[in-house]
């Protein structure tokens, strides 16, 4: 694509009503366009006599994006507004304009366990769309399924690269691209997946017999033979691949104009990468991506670019009534009420625990009787916070909209620690530079510390089961859903079956809410993230005070002293500490003895956490890391049993000699210090 100057993007822009008379009243916009910033009458003046100068044939296309609808696809909330937006725009200037989709737009919704695709499709055939890819979660009813939602599909279902690998053939109901002409402008619609769809539906490539191609490779031979042979003056990738990889495809394709990226739901407003325009609108319909192309000569030369915030335009009534009808059929039923807020956002569930992904495995064990359960954040979607108040059926299956289902597994201590040691997102890693430590799992029965670091072993440094520490040969049973049992090259693969049933994973919460309404779940300090085991030098009993002495994390440069606590390995007490002194070297953390005597008097050794603040490594996400010592019960003496109601008098000086004094070192495996990020 070759660049014009910015004066000539606004002419051809204002010239082709690419701003146009609904502009003072459109949505909110995210506008990172080649001509920055609002046009005003000066700008306009310049533009007119610009394009009064220029004899050549230029048009300005309008593409118009969306991607990842999903949940939305059964809340009657953005989706209508969307199908609004796009009307709106369409309207809104006299440009050629076409409607690229993304993918994941039938699944997952609330209303996937009980009628699938059916929904989403007669949405999206009011908003009528040119073309829409197959995205992972298009997949989530099967390779079969995509024949049926495409005859009902009112526009074509595109994929080049996913292909019978005998035959080379598309899947049943796809194309490899489409052209669509407007007033003589020809685009051209590749649809493209990359390596990530295979890991992210539960269908099975090799035993379906499609083969995955190069995406860039693909893209690279229809984007020529469409501009070579078929004659298009634009060619438009819709590619559920992700902005990196969008970039890749960028870097190392041609011909390929634009890029319509879906699958990592980014909020990306459009930007030019190696001569491409690549653009994202986020998720759930919650954006509308608007770019305009100064086309000339069979070439673009100039683009336009924003995202529009679909939350202030109106409801589509034929697509409100579509949703709302669904709904009242199926979904609007209170089954209970919750009297927390339930987060259901991506954000917090793949990083830490919540109380929601508590409550769902909690419901996992109670329909199961498992000791352990187990489910991946991706598995819980929706976005969405709920609550307090009623619960009801639509919530609970936006929550959990997939068609998965209860299996139970008998996995070994040490294959319940890898299995959890999988799922752990190293600051150091590609994911974890942009979305920062990640346990991306949530459980029931077990509670387990893990590494924040690449270099740290192991990941899964503790872990307790009811309490007692995970043996590695011992047997536990340990339900998942049905997706993560079938995880290649997971310990679960071939996991021992104890039990399978057909309760969607969505039924169990359903029916956990319903029984034990209202419900309160908790954070209760399950997954516990460390980026530092300490080494301790010693515990120092005396004058009714108990002062662990830490080893310091490399780069220490403060600490958040009431966030310092002692806790049994498997329990939501806490003693917090009295105080927290830095002192060179090591951190000298101070607990009240009488205060500590609960926990002291019970079974098992007890973990010291605490957060600091680093210059070893920048934080993403977290804002502060956490350090974490193991303390044995007898290192503080005979503290547990009351003795301190009697010292004497050695003691009352404060003698080291007295009785209470104990010098002891821990019995914490060696870990590393503060591995730099």
């Amino acid at each position: 694509m070759r660049r014009l100057p910015t004066v000539l993007v606004v002419a051809c822009l204002v010239l082709a009503g690419a701003v146009g008379p609904a502009a003072a009243s459109a949505p909110t916009t995210h506008d990172t366009t080649a001509a920055h910033g609002e046009l005003t009458d000066g700008a306009a003046s310049t533009a007119v006599e610009a394009q009064a100068n220029n004899s050549s044939d230029e048009t300005t296309l309008t593409v118009l994006a969306y991607n990842d609808v999903q949940t939305a696809a059964a809340e009657n909330t953005t989706l209508p507004r969307l199908v609004s937006l796009v009307d709106q725009r369409r309207a809104a200037h006299d440009n050629p304009t076409v409607i690229v989709g993304g993918g994941d737009e039938v699944s997952p919704h609330a209303l996937s366990p009980l009628s699938q695709w059916r929904v989403p499709v007669d949405v999206l055939n009011v908003l009528e769309p040119d073309a829409e890819v197959v995205g992972n979660h298009d997949l989530d009813y099967g390779f079969e399924a995509v024949a049926n939602y495409s005859a009902a599909s009112e526009f074509p279902w595109l994929m080049a690269n996913i292909v019978d690998e005998e035959t080379g053939e598309p899947i049943p109901g796809t194309e490899p691209y489409t052209v669509v002409e407007r007033d003589g402008v020809k685009v051209g619609v590749v649809g493209l997946a990359d390596e990530a769809i295979k890991s992210k539906t539960a269908v099975s490539f090799d035993e379906q017999g499609y083969e995955l191609r190069n995406y860039s490779a693909v893209a690279s031979e229809y984007a020529t033979e469409l501009k070579d042979e078929r004659g298009v003056d634009v060619v438009v990738a819709a590619a559920h691949v992700g902005i990196p990889e969008s970039k890749t495809l960028a870097n190392t394709t041609e011909n390929v104009d634009v890029v319509v990226a879906g699958d990592d739901e980014l909020e990306y407003a459009p930007e030019e990468t190696s001569g491409t325009v690549i653009v994202e609108a986020e998720a759930r319909a919650q954006h509308l991506a608007e770019v305009n192309l100064t086309v000339e000569d069979g070439d673009v030369t100039a683009w336009n670019g924003r995202l529009l915030d679909t939350s202030e335009a109106p409801k589509n009534e034929t697509a409100s009534a579509v949703i709302s009808d669904a709904r009242e059929d199926e979904l609007n039923e209170v089954v209970g009420e919750t009297t927390v807020a339930l987060d259901a956002r991506f954000s917090p569930n793949y990083h830490d625990e919540t109380a929601l992904g508590n409550m769902i495995t909690d419901a996992f064990r109670a329909q199961t009787g498992a000791e352990v359960a187990v489910t991946n954040a991706g598995g819980i979607r929706s976005n969405s916070v709920y609550g307090p108040g009623n619960v009801t059926v639509g919530d609970v299956y936006n929550i959990l909209p997939f068609r998965n289902t209860l299996v139970t597994v008998e996995l070994t201590g040490d294959e319940l620690k890898r299995l959890l040691a999988s799922q752990v997102v190293p600051l150091e890693s590609e994911t974890g530079q942009r979305y920062g430590v990640e346990a991306q799992l949530q459980v029931s029965g077990v509670t387990y510390e893990y590494a924040s670091h690449g270099d740290q072993e192991p990941v899964v440094r503790e872990a307790w089961v009811n309490g007692e520490p995970v043996e590695g040969d011992e047997t536990y049973d340990v339900t998942v859903n049905s997706y993560m049992a079938g995880w290649e090259g997971s310990v679960l693969a071939d996991a021992p079956r104890v039990n399978a049933t057909d309760t969607l994973y969505g039924t169990a919460l359903l029916e956990y809410v319903r029984e034990n309404s209202p419900v309160s779940p908790e954070d209760t300090n399950r997954i516990r993230r460390v980026d530092d085991f300490a080494e301790v030098e010693s515990v120092d009993v005396r004058r009714g005070d108990a002062t662990v002495v830490l080893d310091a994390p490399a780069g220490l440069n403060g600490t958040d002293a009431e966030s310092f606590y002692v806790t049994h390995a498997d329990s939501t007490e806490r003693q917090y500490a009295e105080s927290v002194r830095v002192d060179g070297d090591t951190v000298e953390v101070a607990f009240e003895v009488s205060e500590l005597a609960p926990l002291l008097g019970e079974t098992g050794d007890l973990e010291l956490y605490g957060e600091y603040s680093t210059t070893a490594y920048e934080r993403v996400y977290f804002e502060s890391s956490v350090l974490n010592a193991d303390l044995e019960r007898g290192a503080f003496g005979d503290a547990d049993r009351g003795s301190w109601a009697g010292a004497d008098e050695s003691e009352r000086r404060g003698d080291r000699s007295g009785p209470g004094h104990v010098h002891a070192t821990s019995t914490a495996r060696p870990g590393p210090v503060a591995a730099a990020g």
